[in-house]
């Protein structure tokens, strides 16, 4: 078996995510065999760091011998039950945890599959809590540059234009507020303002306000200040608007907390959590609210408030052993702290692509640094030429548009990011 048979017998049969097929005409489609740690291994024998953590997922590496055991030994006792009049200890051990481990106000748990399954149900649970408590607000509020996933729901808060435009007829009823233009604490002040002025003019519509606290992932990895985040708490108090915080890419560490909404000491009225969640294994989602919501929902059957939603997965039972097994990981290694001094030393390999003619700006939130290249039109596709370049060097880079950025699985070493940074900078100064 090698790369070439199987990419054949690939593309007889499969349609990738985010990809337009006919590129596979020229473009290499890589089978992988194996992986381990940080890297990823084909069939013909090539390895590849994994520099983006397989979309954001990988926190302690492939195939990591804690998880794998965790897992194994869950399999030999329950594989999954309904979660509906059933429950198993895994997915009780859990909830237990992220309580503890999340800011706090937060105390109930509502499972899903994956990040935009989360989102919907945070969506969903804002406007019913509303409506049980005689308020009918149907408009939610996200901030420009935003994505939210991809289902009609989350896409419909979203703000990137090349996701959302073609579905525009199906999506609900959103509207955006302008994200801080840059990292300042101005640029926080000055966005923050201008959400208010929409509360005051339209709160007993607005349901909620979602967003990516920190750093908005799929929007060019654009980041802001912590300010932003206390003082759109306290708007949305002020104005009985709910808070949802998407943290699916932030949250487990990327940030240099252990959730993002924690760097600015705030609670959310909604959390909703995934990808890192289970360490990179399964698909397992999460949203996390307080006793008041859930208390909006908390009457007899026939008063018909209950919250009707459901996934057939909900609290799977092998997800959430992965799960437990990566917060015993970060529990047993000091994993925020060993972050902080990753993040410090990458900070450091950052400073030459400054240097660079074609890159407009260097940014960095704990494990997540972004390089911005400019001068480039959309259709030289210059981030596919980096992408190419950097599998051709053994390393995954996979840039959005011309954005280079690393999220890296927590365990790489100062030479493993050597050679990742030192590969995206001969890629970016080849494009000059």
């Amino acid at each position: 078996m090698n790369n070439a048979e199987l990419t054949q017998r690939d593309l007889a049969v499969l349609w990738h995510p985010c990809t337009q097929m006919k590129d596979h005409e020229q473009l290499p489609l890589i089978p992988i065999k194996k992986a381990h740690g940080i890297y990823l291994e084909d069939f013909d024998g090539n390895r590849y760091i994994d520099a983006i953590s397989s979309w954001w997922v990988n926190l302690f590496g492939h195939t990591n011998s804690y998880i794998n055991a965790k897992i194994r030994e869950q399999l030999e006792t329950l594989e999954h039950v309904i979660l509906a009049g059933f429950t198993h200890e895994q997915v009780i051990r859990l909830s237990e945890r992220l309580v503890k481990l999340t800011p706090k106000g937060l105390e109930k748990c509502f499972y899903a599959d994956n990040g935009s399954s989360g989102v919907e149900v945070a969506l969903k649970m804002s406007f019913h809590a509303h409506k049980n408590n005689s308020k009918i607000k149907t408009i939610f509020v996200s901030l420009t540059n935003s994505y939210h996933g991809e289902t009609i729901g989350a896409l419909s808060v979203g703000d990137v234009k090349l996701y959302k435009e073609t579905y525009e007829p199906l999506l609900i009823q959103s509207i955006q507020t302008p994200v801080p233009k840059d990292g300042s604490i101005e640029a926080a002040r000055e966005a923050a303002s201008a959400f208010e002025a929409l509360c005051a003019l339209r709160a007993d519509e607005i349901s909620a306000i979602i967003l990516e606290p920190l750093v908005q992932g799929a929007g060019s990895m654009h980041m802001y200040h912590k300010e932003f985040l206390v003082l759109v708490r306290e708007i949305c108090s002020k104005y009985d608007i709910h808070l949802i915080a998407d943290e699916v890419m932030v949250g487990f560490g990327r940030t240099g907390e252990m959730f993002a909404c924690q760097s600015a000491n705030i609670t959310p009225d909604f959390l909703v959590l995934s990808k890192g969640l289970t360490g990179g294994y399964l698909p397992l989602s999460v949203v996390l609210t307080t006793n008041e919501i859930y208390g909006a929902f908390y009457c007899d059957y026939n008063e018909n408030r209950a919250f009707l939603h459901s996934h057939s997965y909900t609290g799977n039972a092998l997800a959430c052993a992965a799960a437990n097994a990566t917060l015993d990981i970060f529990k047993r290694d000091n994993v925020i702290e060993k972050n902080r001094e990753t993040s410090v030393y990458m900070g450091e390999k950052l400073t030459r692509f400054k240097n660079l003619k074609n890159v407009g700006s260097v940014r960095q939130t704990g494990m997540i640094c972004a390089i911005e290249l400019q001068g480039y039109d959309p259709k030289e596709r210059i981030g596919l030429q980096v992408y190419n370049y950097g599998l051709k060097k053994g390393v995954l880079l996979r840039p959005l548009g011309h954005i280079v950025y690393f999220m890296p699985p927590y365990i790489i070493t100062k030479e493993e990011c050597d050679v990742m940074m030192d590969v995206a900078y001969e890629a970016i100064e080849n494009l000059l």
